[in-house]
Formats: structure tokens, C-alpha cells, sequence
């Protein structure tokens, strides 16, 4: 996924009311699968006695996943994950509770009642600050000898460059994370701090919070 997308960074949950079912909604961040699935779970154990608990999520570039949980075939996890990459988002799991009020609501009113709650749990999340816009990097592996590792390892730690990790070794080596429309810039600054000491190459693509920097790990792109 070399594109800017959006992730929240926090669970958000919200309940909407349609014709006297209720409608409760509960989005995570999801990296994996597996964290997809036991928010899943969860969120099935803490509802056990409601209607339907369908579900959707989008994890990296390709995987998505979708399930009805008894509704009409199409009418829940699909708007559900449709309103999530459409609005941009990924690596997020969403989680639609519905308690059944007794007025059928027919298979476009399933749709719009499903993928409206994820719309709103999503408007809740903006509003609560808690959606995060992920951008494209890739991870530069620096190395300079130990001498200038100091001045070098200060520099970057001033700098708007993410610094993830160091290594001691026969050589210093820094791996820095920069954001694709960086790297030029990047580069002519490392050339600039160093006197040409630095040697950089540059490895896996991952994604970055914009203006991110500090330890934080990176997602690395599926």
C-alpha cells in the first residue's frame, strides 16, 4: 500500500436507533488478522444475547473480510466494509450489534442501518480525535563509524526524521524511517550533518502517523 490511507488509534463505539432496533457499533485498530478476529470475539461475548453481531475489517492492502451473521446475504458486512474503504480507512475492524425492535427493516434498510453505523462510529472517531492518517515510508538503514555517531544520532533526534532504532555494533547503524516524498531531501540532509561520512540504504516500505517521529514501530505494509 504505497497510498496515504486512515486508521483510528483507539476503540470507538457508538449506538444509533433505527425504526426500534438498536444499532450499536464498536471500531479497533486492527493490524493483524489475528487482532481483527479477538476484537471479534470479544465484542460476541459482551453481546451473547443480541440479534446479530456482524462484522467487517480491512487489514493491509488486500485483506478484507465481511460476514452477515444471520442477516440477508450482502445486507450487513458488506456496507459495513464498504463504508471503511471508502472512506479511506484500514487496518480497522468494525463490530455492528443489532437488537432486533420487531419492524423488519427490508434489505436496503438492513444496508443503510448497518453501513450508516459504521459511518457514524467513524464521525464519532474523527470527533474524538482518535483517526490517525497513516502516510508511505520506507526504512533507511544509516551507518557511520563510531566517532561522529554521537553528533549524527543527536542530529537526527532533532530532527522531523523518525529515528526507530539504534545499533552498536563494528559500525553505528541508525534505522530511520522517511516518508516517500522525503527521501530526496532526506538524503542531502544525511550527506549535509555527516560531511558524506553516512552511508544510507533503504529497505522495506512501511507507513508512518503524519508527523510522526520518536520509537514509535512503524506498520509495515502488508
Amino acid at each position: 500500500m504505497a497510498t496515504p490511507y486512515r486508521t483510528i488509534k483507539d476503540v470507538t463505539e457508538h449506538e444509533t436507533e433505527v425504526r426500534r432496533s438498536r444499532f450499536v457499533c464498536a471500531l479497533a485498530p486492527a493490524e493483524t488478522e489475528e487482532a481483527a478476529r479477538e476484537f471479534i470475539a470479544l465484542r460476541r461475548r459482551l453481546h451473547s444475547g443480541a440479534t446479530h453481531n456482524c462484522t467487517a475489517y480491512a487489514v493491509g492492502t488486500r485483506l478484507r473480510r465481511a460476514d452477515d451473521d444471520g442477516e440477508p446475504g450482502g445486507t450487513a458486512g458488506t456496507p459495513m466494509l464498504e463504508m471503511l474503504t471508502r472512506r479511506g480507512f484500514a487496518d480497522v475492524v468494525a463490530v455492528v450489534t443489532r437488537y432486533f425492535g420487531g419492524v423488519l427493516l427490508g434489505a436496503g434498510g438492513l444496508a443503510r442501518a448497518y453501513g450508516g453505523a459504521v459511518g457514524e462510529a467513524l464521525d464519532r472517531a474523527a470527533a474524538l480525535e482518535t483517526v490517525v492518517e497513516m502516510v508511505p515510508a520506507t526504512l533507511a538503514t544509516v551507518s557511520i563509524d563510531h566517532g561522529h555517531a554521537g553528533r549524527l544520532e543527536s542530529d537526527l533526534r532533532a530532527s522531523s526524521y523518525a529515528l526507530r532504532g539504534v545499533d552498536y555494533g563494528a559500525r553505528v547503524t541508525f534505522e530511520v524511517a522517511v516518508t516517500l516524498d522525503g527521501l530526496p531531501g532526506f538524503e542531502d540532509w544525511l550527506a549535509t550533518v555527516t560531511a558524506g561520512r553516512a552511508a544510507a540504504a533503504f529497505g522495506d516500505l512501511v507507513h508512518l502517523p503524519r508527523g510522526s517521529g520518536g520509537l514509535t514501530p512503524p506498520r509495515r505494509t502488508a
